[in-house]
């Protein structure tokens, strides 16, 4: 994914204003952007004009995505080395969405209370129980300082 997001603004550059290679371009940005965490909860679906619509899993999905819209859009735009996208639309569409696949239970309890934020930084450690151990001692932080 690494190598195809550095060659992401040179082949957007080269194909000039097709329609067909900005929008899977636009798609390829937000799959690096949103990462192994958010990845399964909201997709990328289509680039209408400049507005990129992506479908979430639910309402809660939606309203976390809507206060990071800003932050996300920059990352997309910056990893497509232009502003291609202009908006980011959130469409809640469930049967979009991969099945979940069960967790354990402290996982769902973790899922439960963390926010979404804490999940994108933590979608970047690879190691899986490195980002369990970061996700717990996160969790209990945020218990203590009472959020």
């Amino acid at each position: 994914m690494e190598d195809l997001l550095k060659s992401l603004s040179s082949v957007v550059r080269a194909a000039g204003s097709s329609p067909e290679v900005t929008e899977a371009a636009a798609i390829a940005a937000w799959k690096y952007v949103a990462g192994t965490g958010m990845r399964p909860h909201a997709i990328a679906t289509k680039l209408e004009g400049s507005t990129l619509v992506v479908d979430v899993r639910d309402t809660i999905w939606q309203t976390q995505l809507t206060l990071m819209r800003s932050q996300l859009l920059f990352r997309v735009n910056s990893a497509l080395g232009q502003a291609l996208v202009s908006k980011i639309e959130l469409r809640v569409n469930p049967k979009a969405m991969p099945a979940e696949k069960p967790n354990k239970p402290d996982a769902d309890i973790l899922h439960n209370e963390v926010p979404i934020d804490l999940w994108a930084a933590a979608s970047e450690i690879e190691d899986k129980q490195l980002r369990q151990k970061f996700l717990k001692a996160a969790t209990g932080m945020l218990r203590r300082k009472g959020k």
